[in-house]
């Protein structure tokens, strides 16, 4: 997580609550400059794969990730919030231990 940090600079930002601010509505069309999606598809992939062990993410990152050919500055931005959420909360997330006797277990509470 900090190598993602360093990578796109925001290593040393301040730091979100949430990852998604709740008043933020997205769309294609909006006003705002475009933006070289390059660097974006780059942040998005990397935000994906953090999912993983993230899943807290994953709602914005799916949000950012409709966005990947039409770029505005107003998308970068939610994908920059999201990296400034990571960056309060860099002690927690999943960890997926190996065990050679691992079993996996599922319940339902329906008849």
């Amino acid at each position: 997580m900090k190598k993602i940090l360093e990578k796109f600079k925001m290593n040393k930002c301040n730091t979100v609550n949430t990852p998604v601010a709740i008043e933020i509505k997205l769309s294609k069309e909006e006003d705002g400059r475009f933006m070289d999606s390059t660097l974006f598809k780059s942040l998005v992939g990397s935000l994906r794969y953090l999912t993983i062990t993230r899943p807290n993410i994953t709602y914005g990152v799916g949000l950012v990730s409709r966005y990947m050919e039409t770029l505005k500055e107003s998308h970068w931005l939610v994908a920059k919030r999201i990296l400034r959420y990571i960056k309060g909360t860099l002690n927690l997330g999943l960890f997926y231990a190996y065990d050679k006797n691992t079993q996996l277990a599922g319940y339902s509470d329906s008849d």
